[in-house]
């Protein structure tokens, strides 16, 4: 039997409707073989970050139980953005831009990967409220390898800009 490894993968939009498209993405992730939705945060808004000058974001962090490596989760996750409508350009210039769905692997277990295309825990989870904060209520004890604990990495930043959604827009 295949043993399981616990994933979280950060969830972000700000194109058309993101609280749909948002919800469709964790049913789809929820729906990778091998895998097994855990807990999704709430949605939390976010103001753009890198380029500001496009709307707001929506985002979520949700908890996989799965057996994918995790070069294929992410082959998995590219297909569930470009399903949403995602088109990534080759050259990365819409990196900072708007997108209808945008899903990044933060952690996979406690594995620390760096090959090309693959880099976790993401680069940069512990300098980003957006994704620290919803996996911080999911998932408190968490730890970034080569960092620590989630919840000191979130207290260490600045949390202005990010706005809890009410429990009645869940995932």
């Amino acid at each position: 039997m295949t043993s399981l490894v616990s994933a979280y993968i950060g969830l972000g939009s700000n194109l058309g409707d993101s609280a749909a498209v948002l919800r469709a993405a964790v049913r789809a992730l929820a729906g990778l073989p091998g895998s097994r939705l855990v807990r999704a945060s709430r949605l939390y808004r976010t103001a753009a970050w890198g380029r500001t000058d496009q709307p707001d974001f929506l985002n979520a962090v949700a908890q996989l139980d799965t057996a994918l490596p995790a070069r294929e989760l992410l082959a998995a996750m590219l297909g569930i953005e470009r399903d949403a409508g995602r088109a990534r350009s080759a050259d990365g210039s819409d990196r900072w831009g708007p997108r209808t769905l945008d899903l990044d692997l933060l952690l996979y277990g406690e594995a620390t990967i760096a090959e090309a295309g693959l880099h976790v825990p993401h680069p940069h989870l512990h300098e980003r409220a957006f994704a620290l904060a919803p996996l911080v209520e999911i998932a408190p004890e968490v730890a970034i390898p080569g960092i620590g604990p989630a919840r000191e990495a979130l207290a260490r930043i600045d949390l202005g800009g990010i706005e809890p959604l009410p429990p009645e827009n869940p995932l």
